[in-house]
């Protein structure tokens, strides 16, 4: 029997409970008032077989980007690197690798890249390649308007998020417009998962993504994101390290109070979750709704993780203009702006929203 997968979900927000549901808001009305700039952590060495580039792109994905490095390079789509994905409808800066052993670039590589609206701000050797996730974090600028930012409680808003995190949900951009990624990881997953079927493991993100985002939605819903419970499995701020809270005594409600410590839930694959008592239950309540798309994960050979349920926002900014409002913060690799905004505004597109006739009725 296969799995019914509710769609659109009813994952609540973490600020509705304290100021209501967010009124409207507008932002992305172009490119330009979308920023997103890469935090790498670290620099490249100035010296090896692969050639980083620093690139600004506009309507434009990352992979268009790798795409059209490997061609004027004249390299296979294995030999280009990036960190992360960045958003199209955006002006964003990250690095890409390209490995070119024993040769340099072609000639007139940034004036061929320019004409195609990518701009190669710099660049640098480096001995290895750029792998996926490496980064540190993204640092966004975004423009908001609309009655969002006329409110009243607008900058409180604001300012509890940054005093309280936000529900680390993965963006509605991860299931696809309408839940499409969702329904068709279902079907790969039902007749066993194959690289050739999603060779960038899309289908397989989509999926633990959604059982993730469950898992957070449950814990929102009880009041219990940022109340640690009996056998927890904390991730320290700023770090993956990860350990197991048998009592969730006095001494760890104060450090998640104060923002060092976070409760997490399981990326669900192979090995299972790591959480006991308290935590455990709420996660089996939570898995056991989906049997199907879990053990399909796990025939998948996909390896279980743990993700935090609150992520920070540090490195903060509100600038306040007639009629608009410029936001700026810094998010750790894997969090999603999306996950921001939802709490200060309201917009279809912040939404898990079904827009396939066949959803209105559920994923069934």
């Amino acid at each position: 029997m296969r799995d019914e997968i509710p769609w659109p979900p009813a994952w609540p927000r973490h600020l509705d409970a304290e100021f209501g549901p967010p009124p409207e808001g507008g932002y992305r009305a172009c490119a330009d008032d979308f920023e997103v700039e890469e935090c790498l952590g670290f620099a490249p060495e100035g010296h090896g077989e692969h050639l980083w580039l620093w690139i600004e792109k506009r309507d434009a994905t990352t992979v268009m980007v790798a795409r059209e490095l490997a061609r004027l390079c004249e390299v296979g789509s294995r030999d280009i690197g990036y960190a992360g994905m960045k958003d199209r409808l955006a002006v964003t800066r990250q690095w890409f690798s390209v490995h070119l052993p024993g040769r340099e670039a072609p000639q007139g590589l940034v004036e061929m890249l320019a004409q195609r609206g990518i701009v190669a701000l710099s660049s640098q050797r480096h001995p290895r390649k750029l792998k996926r996730g490496v980064h540190r974090g993204n640092r966004f600028t975004l423009r908001l308007s609309g009655t969002a930012v006329d409110d009243d409680r607008f900058e409180q808003r604001w300012s509890r998020l940054i005093q309280q995190g936000v529900p680390n949900y993965f963006g509605p951009q991860r299931f696809g417009d309408g839940g499409r990624n969702l329904v068709r990881a279902r079907e790969v997953l039902e007749k066993g998962w194959r690289k050739r079927d999603d060779r960038e493991g899309m289908l397989l993100s989509a999926a633990r993504s959604y059982l993730f985002n469950a898992q957070l939605g449950e814990r929102l819903a009880r009041g219990e994101w940022l109340e640690p419970l009996g056998g927890d499995v904390m991730m320290l701020d700023g770090t993956q390290s990860l350990f197991a809270v048998e009592t969730a005594d006095s001494a760890v409600a104060s450090r998640l109070a104060e923002g060092d410590i976070h409760p997490t839930a399981v990326l669900w694959g192979l090995g299972g979750s790591r959480a006991g008592a308290a935590a455990a239950e709420l996660e089996q309540a939570v898995l056991s709704r989906t049997p199907a798309l879990c053990r399909g994960l796990e025939r998948a050979g996909v390896k279980a993780a743990r993700r935090a349920l609150r992520v920070r926002l540090t490195q903060t900014h509100l600038r306040r203009e007639p009629g608009q409002a410029w936001v700026s913060f810094v998010l750790p690799s894997g969090a999603f702006a999306t996950a921001v905004l939802r709490e200060l505004m309201s917009h279809p597109s912040l939404e898990f929203r079904s827009t396939i006739a066949t959803h209105d009725r559920g994923v069934s």
